[in-house]
């Protein structure tokens, strides 16, 4: 029997033809639909809105981060596929007391989008749809490597109040680097824990290396009117600040593909 492993290191078989899917996890749900799973996923979160047209019959089962547990148990699901960075480890460990098949995710660059698929596509007997999705990530991926980026150091803002950006060795990192775009300020923030994802002040001296300032569109729902309010800040003179698409930066799983195809473009102008 077939045996993969997932980010937590456990093994797991090939699922029955009936497997009851709960995903923790907005990229993975929508990665789920593309893999054509439609009828065995059973749960989502509030913040799995993709696709639109498909969610809307899935039933919530809280946020990311605020799992109801009882919700997921009433659903009885074979499987709870969750992630490293988007869920508690606590609540993990809740699901695991009645869930059969606890799936742990956690890519942390473009290319681990291969492993990913592989390893739904083999646990959900969807290997030829697998494949053809690691196809066309390989077509983007070799899109931006024919290509020479110039460096630039950006500053890419996931929240205000307090500010905060994304350490060297997050996914969002590793995407902004496909274009040659290092993130500051220069720090690892380690496989799990807040450190991944640093607050910093304007007032940061490294702050003068930055040549881009990304607002992205999510967690916090930048606009323009803080593009504009950065604009007219004294210690931001002179540097490029725009918005740009969270979930296409963020986004791993089937959105990787569209999501670098974006990138190419969004570096382009």
């Amino acid at each position: 029997m077939q045996r993969v492993v997932d980010a937590a290191g456990v093994e797991h078989a090939k699922a029955e033809r009936d497997a009851r899917i709960v995903s923790l996890v907005p990229s993975i749900t929508e990665l789920l639909f593309a893999l054509k799973l439609d009828a065995q996923i059973v749960g989502r979160t509030g913040f799995c809105v993709h696709p639109r047209d498909k969610v809307r019959r899935v039933p919530k089962v809280g946020g990311t981060k605020a799992v109801k547990i009882d919700a997921v148990r009433a659903l009885q699901p074979t499987h709870v596929i969750v992630n490293i960075d988007e869920n508690e480890r606590e609540t993990v460990e809740q699901l695991r007391e009645f869930v059969p098949h606890v799936v742990v995710t956690h890519p942390l660059t473009p290319e681990d989008n291969f492993a990913l698929y592989a390893l739904l596509g083999a646990i959900f007997d969807r290997d030829d749809e697998a494949r053809a999705l690691s196809a066309l990530l390989q077509t983007q991926l070799d899109a931006c490597a024919s290509r020479e980026w110039p460096q630039q150091n950006v500053l890419y803002t996931i929240w205000r109040e307090p500010w905060m950006t994304v350490a060297r060795d997050t996914y969002i990192s590793a995407m902004l680097r496909l274009v040659n775009w290092q993130t500051l300020p220069d720090v690892r923030g380690g496989e799990t824990g807040a450190a991944r994802y640093p607050s910093f002040d304007l007032d940061a001296a490294w702050l003068v290396q930055a040549d881009r300032v990304l607002l992205s569109s999510e967690p916090y729902r930048f606009t323009q009117q803080h593009c504009d309010a950065l604009g007219q800040d004294a210690r931001l003179a002179g540097k490029r600040i725009g918005l740009i698409d969270g979930e296409m930066v963020s986004w791993y799983g089937s959105r990787a593909i569209d999501g670098i195809a974006y990138l190419l473009d969004y570096a382009s102008r």
